[in-house]
């Protein structure tokens, strides 16, 4: 490892890195079990779905800064599972956790186009009666449960990393020297 290459992420990317990591579990939470438990005639259904979206935009705004970031400050060396297989996939993982997250952000903003849900938003319009009627929302189901299980794989390999390998990975995406 050359003197120039970092031990860690910078520190801004660790903190977007952390702050998307919560809202992506956060917003998985709310969107896969409970909103689709609360009925639509419920008045606190549109302030969820509110929130839901606003939080959809900022986590959009941070995955833009997160990927500048990433083409414009020096990263760490790859990670190395031991095996050229598990790198393989480690890189796999990794780029696809942008791609779902650009596809998630693109479907969840047709959705919030298509279902008009600024008028819903402002009392203008009625909350729709089934969000499959827009094709945006099959798109946003599909990318939200291969999310999930891209989010499951990473926090794994973290685990791996840490307490079997014993790496000391994790510490690459925290603050320190």
């Amino acid at each position: 490892m050359s003197e120039s290459t970092p031990k860690r992420y910078h520190p801004a990317h660790t903190a977007i890195h952390w702050l998307m990591a919560l809202l992506v579990i956060m917003m998985l939470g709310v969107g896969k079990f409970a909103m689709p438990g609360v009925s639509p005639e419920d008045p606190q259904k549109p302030m969820m779905l509110q929130s839901h979206a606003y939080i959809g935009f900022a986590l959009t705004v941070l995955l833009v800064i997160r990927l500048v970031l990433r083409f414009t400050t020096k990263q760490p060396a790859p990670a190395d599972a031991g095996n050229a297989f598990l790198n393989w996939v480690g890189k796999a993982v990794h780029i696809l956790l942008y791609v779902l997250l650009i596809g998630m952000a693109a479907s969840g903003l047709g959705l919030f186009q298509m279902a008009n849900l600024p008028a819903v938003f402002s009392g203008a319009a009625p909350y729709p009666s089934n969000f499959f009627d827009y094709p945006a929302r099959s798109g946003h189901g599909l990318f939200s449960w291969l999310l999930l299980a891209l989010v499951a794989l990473h926090v794994g390999a973290a685990l791996y990393h840490q307490f079997i390998r014993k790496d000391n990975l994790m510490a690459r995406m925290w603050f320190g020297k």
